[in-house]
């Protein structure tokens, strides 16, 4: 017996930013929230910011992935 697949849509789904563009939605997290999304490998970095990014991650996150707890 085939039945129809029904797909169940959240209610919540439509208020779920539509956008795709990375970029700006940290753009806009800095701006109205002051939150900063930043990649240690991001080459508009220099190594001196490259070096702090890595280092503040390191110290609120530990070193390579490792969690506390």
């Amino acid at each position: 017996m085939m039945t129809p697949h029904h797909r169940y849509r959240c209610p919540l789904g439509k208020l779920q930013p539509q956008t795709t563009d990375l970029d700006a939605v940290k753009e806009h997290g800095w701006r109205d929230q002051r939150i900063l999304v930043v990649s240690e490998a991001d080459e508009r970095l220099d190594f001196v910011e490259r070096e702090i990014v890595r280092r503040i991650g390191e110290r609120l996150y530990g070193k390579g992935g490792k969690r506390h707890g």
